[in-house]
């Protein structure tokens, strides 16, 4: 894939920074050129501090090419995302984007699964959906799972979702503005949230839909790699494409360094690719073989 004049380095100042419960915040920074050129499932890679010269990659949940902001989802798990936690607005971060293969969506009826801090790309994604979803005729449906509090205030539903029950109707209050229907899952009780794993949700839709409707769908996954498996395990059950965002270390993030490479089954047989360029977004069935 082809990056040049692709990728943009910015001084990016913090517009505004939220913090949620279980260490999750939501960043938003100004970049301009970034928020003209990332799509769904890009990432960023941050410098976070001037004491850590390595950037942290970070997936893009939002972005507004008019207002010139791009806005990220991350949870503390080191150093780095704990010195990131720390920037107030006017704060300034080095920002280094967009980065990757983004998802490419040919589908009627898109089933974005995202867990955990695999979240935002399915947002950016149902985003871009809602904006020719009219156009297209398309029927997206949203599943997020975590295992703590969400990043955002659920809100009831009233946006219809086959094969799920009616007492379940906590969905996102962002997908459900731009009519979106989504639903949410934890394994942990949470009012109106599906009790059990996102790859549970999403079996029960599909087993919903007429057989010709079902072979309308395509899957598109982010989060960890045991989720990830088992949403390709899934597609394969029903024999429907899928797309996953891969989560690696990175170093360089621009392909240089190699140290995020993974094994990736081709037409001439495995190769390791980088995660950051290569991807992040890979044929699922091509990395869980």
């Amino acid at each position: 894939m082809n990056h040049r004049d692709t990728i943009f380095l910015e001084e990016a100042p913090v517009l505004d920074h939220r913090a949620w419960p279980g260490d999750q915040f939501v960043l938003r920074l100004e970049a301009p050129k970034c928020a003209r050129a990332a799509r769904p499932g890009q990432f960023v890679h941050l410098t976070v501090d001037p004491l850590l010269p390595l950037r942290r990659p970070i997936s893009i949940q939002r972005v507004s090419p008019q207002e010139g902001w791009v806005e990220l989802l991350y949870k503390v798990v080191g150093k780095g995302t704990a010195l990131l936690a720390e920037k107030q607005p006017g704060d300034r971060v080095s920002l280094l984007g967009p980065v990757g293969r983004p998802f490419e969506v040919n589908h009627r009826r898109p089933l974005l699964i995202g867990g955990g801090v695999g979240m935002p790309p399915m947002v950016f994604l149902a985003e871009q959906l809602s904006a020719q979803g009219r156009a297209d005729d398309l029927e997206p449906l949203v599943i997020l799972g975590s295992e703590v509090p969400f990043p955002f205030e659920p809100q009831d539903s009233l946006l219809p979702v086959a094969g799920v029950p009616r007492d379940l109707v906590a969905t996102h209050p962002l997908l459900e503005s731009w009519g979106v229907p989504c639903r949410l899952a934890s394994t942990r009780p949470m009012p109106g949230v599906f009790r059990g794993y996102v790859t549970d949700l999403a079996r029960a839709w599909l087993e919903a839909l007429e057989p010709e409707e079902r072979k309308e769908v395509a899957l598109f996954a982010c989060g960890p790699h045991p989720m990830l498996e088992a949403v390709v395990a899934l597609a394969r059950e029903y024999d429907l494409p899928v797309q996953v965002s891969l989560e690696e270390f990175m170093a360089c993030g621009v392909g240089g360094c190699a140290g995020c490479v993974v094994e990736v089954q081709t037409e001439t047989g495995p190769a390791m690719q980088r995660v950051c360029v290569d991807g992040p977004v890979f044929d699922g069935y091509r990395v869980f073989a």
